[in-house]
This record gives C-alpha cells, sequence and structure tokens, in this order.
C-alpha cells in the first residue's frame, strides 16, 4: 500500500485521511493545510483506487478496508492516530473503533451512517443504473450531482467538469466500485455502537442528497462517546463546499478536552 506522511514531523500525533467511494486521498485538499499546520498527516488511496489500484479480492468487505488501514499503520510506524473520514471511510473508521479501539485517539465521521439508510440505497440502485446502462463515462459525469449543491454546480462549471474529465481517465474500475459498493451496503454497525468509546464527533449537512443527516443523527445518538455538527448547507461534500467552517470545527475537536 502506498501511503504518504506530511504536515509536522516534530509532532507526537497523526491524523489519518480516509476518503469516501472515490477512495482517493485527494478528496482532502481542502482540508490538508490546516491539518498539516498542527499534526502529522497520514494519507493514501484506498486498495483498489489511485495509486494503489488493484483488483480487489472476493468477498469483500469494510472490514478489509479497515484491515488497509491497519497496514498503513504499521508500515508508517503509527501505533495510534486521529481518523477523518468521510462516508464510506467513517464506516473504515467505525470498524477500526469496535474492532481495535486501541489504534485510535480521536474520530471524526463525515456524513456516515450505522447502516445504510433507504434513501442512500436508492441513491446507489440509481448509480449503478447508470453504470450498467450508459458506462463508467455517464457515471462519472452524474457523480457531481449526488456530491455537491446546485449552487456549487453553477458556480464551479469548469472544475466541475475538469473534475468529471480526471474522474473518467482515472476510474476505479466497474468490478472494483461493485464491490466497494456491497461493501458499504452489507456493512451494519448497530449491534456494536453502544461499545464504541472513541471520542467522536459526528459531522452532516442538512441539504445532503445522498446520505440523509438524520443517518448521522442516529449514528451519533447510538455512540455513547459522540456529539453531532450539523451546517445548513454543503451536500454530501460540504467538506469541499464550505471547508473553512468544517476545518475550524475539525481542529476545535481535535483539540478539545478530555483528549486521551
Amino acid at each position: 500500500m502506498n501511503y504518504e506522511i506530511t504536515g509536522r514531523p516534530d509532532m507526537d500525533e497523526t491524523i489519518l485521511l480516509s476518503a469516501g467511494l472515490g477512495g482517493a486521498a485527494a478528496f482532502w485538499t481542502p482540508q490538508r493545510a490546516a491539518l498539516e499546520a498542527q499534526f502529522r498527516v497520514l494519507a493514501f488511496d484506498q486498495r483498489g483506487t489511485g495509486r494503489n489500484r488493484e483488483a480487489l479480492p472476493d468477498p469483500y468487505s469494510i472490514g478489509h478496508m479497515a484491515d488497509d488501514v491497519l497496514e498503513v499503520m504499521d508500515a508508517a510506524g503509527i501505533a495510534r492516530a486521529h481518523f477523518l473520514g468521510h462516508a464510506l471511510g467513517g464506516l473504515v473508521g467505525l470498524d477500526l473503533a469496535r474492532r481495535h479501539p486501541e489504534r485510535l485517539d480521536r474520530m471524526v465521521l463525515v456524513n456516515a451512517w450505522a447502516k445504510a439508510d433507504r434513501h442512500s440505497e436508492r441513491c446507489f440502485d440509481i448509480r449503478l443504473g447508470i453504470l450498467k446502462a450508459q458506462g463508467p463515462a455517464a457515471y462519472v459525469a452524474a457523480q457531481p450531482l449526488f456530491l455537491h449543491t446546485a449552487p456549487y454546480l453553477s458556480a464551479h462549471d469548469a472544475a466541475i467538469q475538469a473534475e468529471i474529465a480526471h474522474g473518467i481517465a482515472q476510474f476505479q474500475g466497474s468490478d472494483t466500485l461493485l464491490k466497494r459498493i456491497a461493501a458499504l451496503r452489507a456493512f451494519d454497525a448497530r449491534p456494536d455502537l453502544a461499545a464504541i468509546r472513541t471520542p467522536t464527533l459526528v459531522a452532516a449537512s442538512r441539504d445532503d442528497l445522498l446520505v440523509p443527516w438524520t443517518a448521522s443523527r442516529a449514528l451519533a445518538e447510538g455512540l455513547p462517546s459522540a456529539e453531532l455538527w450539523v451546517t445548513p448547507e454543503g451536500g454530501h461534500a460540504f467538506t469541499v463546499e464550505h471547508p473553512a467552517a468544517f476545518n475550524q470545527r475539525l481542529l476545535e475537536f481535535l483539540g478539545g478536552p478530555g483528549r486521551s
């Protein structure tokens, strides 16, 4: 597994970045400068994507992705870290917290869930239908509709078109995508939430089209050491649309009282 460490080499604390379905560490670009000023930052493209593109085993699960995180941490010589995960990446954090809590300090889960909401399932059905009927290019072109708000898409059309072109060129492959979606749909942490004691910030946006903010609320309510922070707008990728507000809340949480 290829990975990179940036930020403050003199700092004892590390934060590990876990992307969503796209798998690319570049998703966290709007957060990198703020985090690198205070932490060592450990980032990697998830297995099957980007610089770690390869065929995935069958069956494939969120547990496999969590094991990859442990492999990367071990290779980097990091025994314990903060964890920042978006959507699917947040599920990876939950799996680590229930199986290897000793490896985590604080955890930030963005637009994540304990079990996929029926509305999210419907969205994935639609996206998979586009992939099957029209192919990868159409799937990638539709992706911004589920990630961003309409005003953001309108104001950043050139950047979105560039992202679509890049996404088509770097498409992870239909087999890989299908396995990763199946893994997130099969994931269910509800029976284990009450036993997860990792201090957690659950962050969500009220206008997220893909994951209802109520799924994040249910997740926060099920975790005994969690707090919920909901922003009024920004869609599924509100960390991209409104990075300043998110970064401030993120750093406040990571530096808050009671940190172990």
